[in-house]
C-alpha cells in the first residue's frame, strides 16, 4: 500500500505535469467514444429509414430502360403474362406492376420534370402511405410525393398539367426516403389506366413483390428466377432490396469503424504523454529509486509504484473522458442527425466503457517500459547518480 501512496505524493508533487497527462487522456477517451456512439447513431439511423424497403423483390426486364413519357419499348417490358406468372411463383404475397417513367410538368406557370408511376389504385396503399386526401379512385387523379407537393405548393385538390394534360392531386403521400424500388417522394402516381392510355404502353417497367415473411425473400425470389428465366435465358432480373441494405449498413458500419479509428489518433498521442511523463519522472527520481532498493525494496515492488502512478492517471482521465464522451455523442447526435434517439441504444452507449477500456490499457502500455526501467535500476550507480 505504501507504494500507492509513494505514486499519489509523486503526481501531486508534479501536479501541472500530471494534469497535462490525463488532460491528454481525456482528450483521447472522448473523442474515441464520442465518434464510435456518432459512427453507430448513423449506422442505426439509416439502416431504420431503409428498413421499410428492406421486404421488397423486385422484378425489372434484363434490358433495363427508361426515358421521357411512356420510357420503354415493347420487348424491355413485363408482360400480363409474365404478371401472372410472378403472381402465382410469389403467392400469397402481394404483387404490384408498376409503369414507370418521367414527364414533364407545368403549375402555376413553373415547369419542370418529374418521375410518373403507373400503379392499379388498390395496390397504391401497398406500397405507399397517404399523409393527406385519399387514393385515386378515377383515371384522372393523382397521388403526389411529400417532397415534390412541398416543393410546388400542392395540396388535395390542386390542379396540374402533366405532359399537357390536366389532371388533380388527390392525396399526398407520406414522406418515404430512399427506395430500392421506387421513390414516390418526388414523384407523382398515378392510376395504371391512365397511365398506359396517355403513354400508349402496355408492358410494365417493373414488378415490386412486397414478401410477408422476411424470412421468406430468398425462397420468392428463387421462385420467380426459375419461373421466369427458366430457359436460361436472362429474361428478367431479379433482386431484394434486403441484400442492398445489408451492403448499404456494411459500408456504414466500415464508416463507424473509420470514425473511431480518428478518434484513436488522439489517444495514441495522450499515450505518447504518459510515456514522456513517466520517463521524466523515472529520471528524475533516480537517487531515490537507489535509496529504495538499497534497504531492500523489490524490483517487482518499484515495477508497481510506477505502473500505479499511470494508472492512477490514466483512470482518472479516461473516467472523465467517458463522462465527457456522453455528452460529447449527445451533442454531435444533434447536430449531425437532428436526434438523439439513437444516443441511447446499446450498441450506442457500449462505445463508453470501450473508450474506458482502451484509455486504460493505453496508460498501461504507456507506463511499463519506464517502469521496467526504473526497476532494473542499479542501485549502487542510482545512488551515485546526480
Amino acid at each position: 500500500m505504501i507504494f500507492f501512496e509513494l505514486s499519489q505524493r509523486n503526481i501531486r508533487l508534479n501536479w501541472l505535469r500530471s494534469l497535462l497527462a490525463v488532460l491528454g487522456i481525456v482528450i483521447g477517451v472522448a473523442a474515441i467514444a464520442s465518434m464510435g456512439i456518432l459512427g453507430n447513431s448513423l449506422t442505426l439511423s439509416v439502416t431504420a429509414s431503409l428498413s421499410s424497403v428492406g421486404d421488397s423483390v423486385t422484378v425489372v426486364p434484363s434490358i433495363g430502360g427508361g426515358g421521357m413519357g411512356g420510357p420503354t419499348t415493347a420487348n424491355e417490358q413485363i408482360t400480363d403474362r409474365q404478371v401472372q406468372q410472378i403472381l402465382r411463383a410469389a403467392a400469397p404475397n402481394d404483387v404490384v406492376p408498376v409503369y414507370s417513367g418521367v414527364d414533364r410538368y407545368e403549375i402555376g406557370g413553373d415547369r419542370g420534370v418529374v418521375t410518373v408511376y403507373g400503379i392499379t389504385p388498390e395496390d397504391m396503399a401497398v406500397l405507399v402511405d397517404l399523409a393527406d386526401g385519399v387514393y385515386p379512385r378515377t383515371t384522372g387523379g393523382a397521388l403526389a410525393g411529400a417532397t415534390f407537393a412541398e416543393n410546388n405548393k400542392l395540396k388535395p385538390g390542386s390542379r396540374l398539367t402533366l405532359g399537357g394534360e390536366t389532371i388533380r392531386v388527390v392525396g399526398i403521400l407520406e414522406e418515404q426516403g430512399m427506395g430500392f424500388d421506387i421513390n414516390p417522394d418526388f414523384a407523382l402516381i398515378v392510376s395504371d389506366r391512365f397511365y398506359s392510355h396517355k403513354y400508349e404502353q402496355d408492358g410494365y417497367d417493373m414488378v415490386i413483390v412486397k414478401v410477408r415473411d422476411i424470412n421468406d425473400i430468398d425462397a420468392v425470389k428463387d421462385a420467380i428466377d426459375r419461373t421466369l428465366n427458366r430457359r436460361g435465358d436472362d429474361v428478367v432480373t431479379v433482386y431484394d432490396s434486403r441484400a442492398i441494405l445489408e451492403v448499404i449498413t456494411e459500408a456504414f458500419n466500415q464508416i463507424a469503424l473509420f470514425t473511431t479509428a480518428i478518434g484513436g489518433i488522439s489517444l495514441l498521442v495522450a499515450g505518447v504523454s504518459i510515456f514522456n511523463v513517466q520517463m521524466m519522472s523515472v529520471t528524475e527520481r533516480i537517487k531515490e529509486i537507489g535509496i529504495i532498493r538499497s534497504i531492500g525494496t523489490k524490483r517487482g515492488e518499484v515495477l508497481r509504484m510506477f505502473i500505479y502512478e499511470s494508472l492512477i492517471l490514466g483512470g482518472v482521465g479516461a473516467g472523465i473522458g467517458g463522462i465527457l464522451s456522453f455528452a460529447g455523442g449527445y451533442v454531435v447526435s444533434i447536430i449531425m442527425l437532428q436526434t438523439t434517439e439513437y444516443l441511447f441504444y446499446p450498441s450506442s452507449l457500449v462505445y463508453i466503457p470501450y473508450g474506458i477500456a482502451i484509455g486504460l490499457v493505453v496508460t498501461l502500455l504507456s507506463g511499463l517500459y519506464p517502469a521496467w526501467k526504473a526497476a532494473n535500476l542499479n542501485p549502487i550507480e542510482a545512488l551515485r547518480y546526480e
